[in-house]
């Protein structure tokens, strides 16, 4: 960063800032970590000679703590696969059911914007298609921060809530699904080739979320990208060129997501897995009636707070999920 000339390319210059500051935090953060046990080393030698219930009873809390700190740093250490350190795209689709789907889609759109809060993340509004009486049709977010795709990565699949419906006058129990996608943003970390002939490029009026910038100029972008029937939409700036840009990049990143799956569908096929792909295929279940419960299908995982999970307390199911990969590998 001293070297004449850093600020030539901005691009890469902000890349390499970007990485310095993320290990900064990392060191930063070991460095508290090691201050702390060394705190507790004195609390433990204070309790075994004063035999305080008290101070016992807080050292015990502050261990206990620490310990959480320490498995939340190592989850951090140990992601560090390809664009784990990326901004993360996610995309929230309802399945059928109408209004009830789609408020549940409203509802993950709220829980994940909460979680992002909670992180320190920043979110952006790409796109986002209200529903017809309530909730959202479909909705992008770009959510911007270290690590975000590696953390939101483990969130991408179905999920299942389980209620007494808001929009039954009967008040029956109601089944509704909405599908999570998570793709990594990507700016020039890789090269994907791209035939503008393969692109068909609408523009039409904005009508996003609170009404910024709606119906004043042609600026919202849909690309679809022919060969793979790949569509982007993007209307979050006030520019087209903008919208645009922010749309090729969108479109980038799912056009990788299709090239991963495809490998893993391959090596799956090597190895004889059979993976349904489908609305019975739920990563989770949220349960609001007859009972509480939050459960993760693929690691057992559950929780009986479910107001603190849609209030976007998700770690507990991140971080175990993310174990389970890294444990496999």
């Amino acid at each position: 960063m001293t070297e004449p000339g850093f600020w030539d390319d901005q691009k890469t210059a902000q890349k390499v800032i970007d990485e310095v500051n993320g290990l900064k935090n990392l060191v930063h953060t070991l460095e508290e970590h090691e201050e702390t046990h060394e705190n507790l080393e004195v609390s433990y030698e204070l309790v075994k000679e004063e035999d305080d219930e008290d101070l016992r009873e807080d050292l015990v809390e502050q261990v206990q703590q620490l310990k959480k700190d320490l498995d939340q740093f190592e989850l951090n250490i140990l992601l560090s696969e390809p664009y784990d350190k990326n901004n993360a795209i996610l995309e929230l689709h309802p399945g059928a059911g109408g209004t009830e789907s789609q408020d549940w889609a409203s509802m993950l759109l709220r829980m994940y914007t909460r979680w992002a809060e909670r992180k320190g993340f920043s979110v952006q509004t790409m796109d986002y298609l209200p529903g017809d009486e309530a909730g959202v049709k479909s909705v992008t977010l770009l959510i911007k921060g270290h690590n975000a795709y590696g953390y939101l990565k483990a969130e991408k699949g179905v999920h299942r809530l389980v209620r007494i419906s808001p929009f039954d006058s009967s008040g029956r129990r109601h089944t509704s699904f909405a599908s999570c996608e998570v793709m990594p943003e990507f700016n020039d970390e890789i090269d994907i080739d791209i035939n503008t002939e393969d692109l068909k490029i609408d523009t039409y009026r904005s009508s996003g979320a609170g009404g910024q910038h709606v119906n004043t100029t042609d600026s919202a972008v849909r690309i679809t990208h022919q060969p793979t029937n790949t569509v982007v939409t993007c209307q979050s700036e006030r520019s087209q060129i903008k919208n645009r840009e922010q749309a090729m990049k969108m479109l980038k990143a799912k056009l990788y997501q299709l090239e991963i799956e495809r490998q893993q569908q391959e090596l799956d096929e090597i190895r004889g897995e059979q993976k349904e792909i489908g609305w019975g295929s739920q990563i989770r279940s949220y349960v609001f009636h007859p009972y509480s419960m939050v459960k993760d299908h693929r690691t057992n995982v559950d929780v009986g707070n479910t107001q603190g999970v849609m209030d976007g307390d998700l770690d507990k199911f991140i971080n175990s999920f993310l174990r389970s990969k890294m444990d496999a590998s």
